[in-house]
Formats: structure tokens, sequence, C-alpha cells
């Protein structure tokens, strides 16, 4: 009776622990695939560009899918009934805290109805931002929210969610572009991963041994009575089996000798660019250096032209100030004459701003011609004041 009490206890821990190991190997599995998928997708970003129309990005968006609803919590309505709920409900809380976050835009999205579509169109969205990684690493760190919406056991909650945010992070260095119109928003059907082209093994034709020599390899070298002379590949004696190998090693080096011919002739294109581009180069540079030298040649020349205007200008001022002077010593000397003697003054004075080769002639002349004025002036006078005062005098009689 004992022994079948112990039993009974040992088969119910076995069935307690089936669903821990079931769930531990779930979460390996989508692991292991997401970064199969994310290689995948680098070496075929190489090649060409990641859209929608790409098989290996498909199948990502499904397995990243996947994991984000791994034992996702159902939401409870008012009557006590649990509602399934999509990924995109955790998202939408946990992300907000992201700067320049796209969770407004993909709410306002008018052809994306259902909250399966707006998770799909979050993916691509952050993937063509290259913010991805960002994303999930914030939602992760909000422990708090992501409980609330996660059971026991969910990817998200344990220790494979670092692994899932390191992952993510080498996708940032892909430019994808997406069509947020497309079929692949359609929340109506659920996401399926396409195990098989991480599954599938073909023999390459460039290896050296076939599957046959390695099976009997591993024969001989596991069997318990092999001896040292039997130990290793056996020697291959068929001609056929040579002369293939041969083909191979020679449309290997026929391969290499033409990527070594254009990449040398690529070389050579190049370093001709490259020598075009300095010869240009110096003609610029030579083409600058003599613009430069004419315009500073320029700038002499008119700051040359601005210092004669001054000097000019300053003779100009002088010679107004010497008219003045010269005016009004005629007025005191000669009252009745001073119209005369400004007109004459003003005369001369436009004569003077001629081009003369000397401004101190002119002024000179200016000064003997108000002089010389005023000298005949004052004779005219005196000669004509003269007979009046013989004809006034009493001792004189008119004839």
């Amino acid at each position: 009776m004992a022994s079948l009490g112990l039993g009974g206890l040992n088969v119910s821990a076995r069935r307690k622990n089936v669903p821990a190991r079931n769930a531990a190997v779930e979460r390996r599995n989508l692991i292991t695939v997401c970064r199969f998928s994310v290689k995948t997708l680098i070496d075929r970003s190489c090649f060409e560009t990641i859209d929608d129309t790409s098989p290996e990005f498909n199948n990502f968006a499904a397995i990243l899918e996947q994991i984000l609803s791994h034992r996702l919590k159902g939401q409870i309505t008012w009557f006590g009934y649990e509602s399934p709920r999509s990924f995109w409900d955790y998202i939408r809380v946990a992300c907000r805290k992201v700067s320049h976050n796209c969770i407004c835009s993909i709410e306002n999205m008018e052809n994306v109805g259902s909250s399966r579509a707006k998770g799909r169109a979050w993916i691509r969205v952050a993937l063509m931002e290259k913010h991805l990684s960002e994303y999930i690493s914030t939602a992760l760190r909000d422990f708090k929210t992501t409980r609330r919406f996660y059971e026991d056991g969910a990817i998200v909650l344990g220790e494979e969610a670092n692994m899932l945010a390191g992952m993510l992070l080498g996708l940032n260095a892909i430019d994808f572009s997406f069509c947020l119109k497309g079929e692949g928003l359609d929340g109506s059907f659920p996401a399926v991963i396409d195990y098989t082209p991480y599954l599938k093994f073909t023999q390459s034709s460039d290896s050296i041994s076939s599957d046959e020599e390695e099976l009997r390899t591993l024969g001989s070298s596991g069997s318990e009575g092999s001896t040292p002379e039997n130990i290793g590949p056996p020697f291959i004696t068929d001609e056929n089996s040579w002369y293939n190998k041969c083909k191979r090693v020679e449309q290997k080096y026929r391969l290499a000798l033409e990527q070594k011919g254009y990449l040398e002739e690529l070389v050579r294109l190049r370093e001709n660019q490259l020598s075009e581009s300095v010869s240009q180069n110096k003609l610029l540079l030579q083409r600058i250096e003599d613009m430069d030298l004419s315009h500073k040649m320029e700038k002499e020349q008119l700051e040359y032209i601005i210092v004669e205007l001054q000097d000019q200008l300053k003779s100009f001022q002088s010679l107004d100030q010497l008219s003045a002077d010269v005016s009004l010593s005629q007025s005191s000397l000669d009252p009745g004459h001073s119209q005369d003697g400004k007109q004459d003054g003003m005369n001369l004075l436009n004569e003077g701003k001629e081009d003369t080769p000397s401004l101190l002639g002119l002024c000179g002349s200016l000064t003997s011609v108000a002089s010389y004025k005023s000298l005949t002036s004052l004779k005219s006078s005196e000669y004509l004041a003269s007979p009046i005062t013989e004809m006034t005098s009493p001792g004189l009689t008119p004839s």
C-alpha cells in the first residue's frame, strides 16, 4: 500500500511538471525562431529592400506577434466574462513614455479598425522609425503594467524578455519600406509562423564530402571493433567523383578570377575619377585665389578714389569759406557795389570749381580782382567829388 501511495505521488508530481515544461519549451522555441528570423532579415537586406512582399518579414512579424501575445490575459467585462485581447492594448499603455511615439497616429488611422490590425501597423511603423527595440525595452521596464496584462509564465515576464530586446536592436540597421494600407494589416486572420526555412537542410554543391561519406566516417569511428587502420574516411577511388571535384574547383577559380578582374577595373575607374576630381579642385582653388586678388585690387582702387573725393570736398569747402570772406570784405569797403561784388565773386567761384591744376593761384586771383575793384571805385568817387566842390565854392562864378 505504501508503494502504491508513493507511485501515485510521483505520477501526480510528473503531471504537474508537464505544463511547466511545455511552457518553458514554448518560450525557448519562440525566442530561438525569433533570433533566426532576425538573422535572415539582416542577410536579406544586403541584397534587396525589405517590404510587405518579403517572406522573411512576414515570418518575423508573425513570430513577434506570437511572442507579444504569449499568455496574454483577457479583458473582464461587466458581466464577468473574459473577452480576448490583442497585444496592441498592452503596447498602447506601456509605450506612451517613449519620446515622439507613434501611438496617437496609429490610433487615428482611418483604414485600421481592429486592435490586431493596429498592432501590426505599429510593428511596421516602429521598424521604419528604427525604434522597435526602444519600444519593447520601455514596455518591459514598466513591470507593473506588464504584470497587469500577462499571466505567469509569459515570455515578457521571464528572462527571455531581455534577450528579445537585444535581438531587435540589430534591426535598426535595416531600411524598411511598408505600405500601411496593404493586406498585411488585415486583422481578421491570425498570424501563422512558417518553420520550414529554419528546419530544412540541403547539401551544398560546394561541399567536399557527401552525405554518404560522412555516414561512413561516423560508422567507422563509432564502431566498437574499429582498429587504427580503418579510422577516418576510406580512400575514394572513383574517377567520376574526382573529376567532379576538379570541375568544382575549376569553376571556383574562374569565378574568383572574374571577380578579381572586375574589382581591378573598378579600382582603375575610381582612381581616374579621383584624379579628375583632384585636378578640378586645383582649378577651382586657383580661380578662387584670382578672384580674391582682383577683389582686393578693386577695393584698394575704390579706397583711393574715396580719399581723392574727400580731399576735393575739403578744398571746395575751403573755397566757399574764402569766397564768403571776400564778399564780406567787399561789402564793408563799398556798400554800393556789394551786389556787383557778390555776382563777380559767384562767377569766380563757379569758374574756380572747374578742374584747375592749382587752387591756391585761383584764390590769389580772386583777392587781386576784389582789391583792384575796390581801388578803382575809390578813385572814381574821388574824381567825381572834385568838380562839385569847385562849383559850390563861393569864390567861383559861372561863365
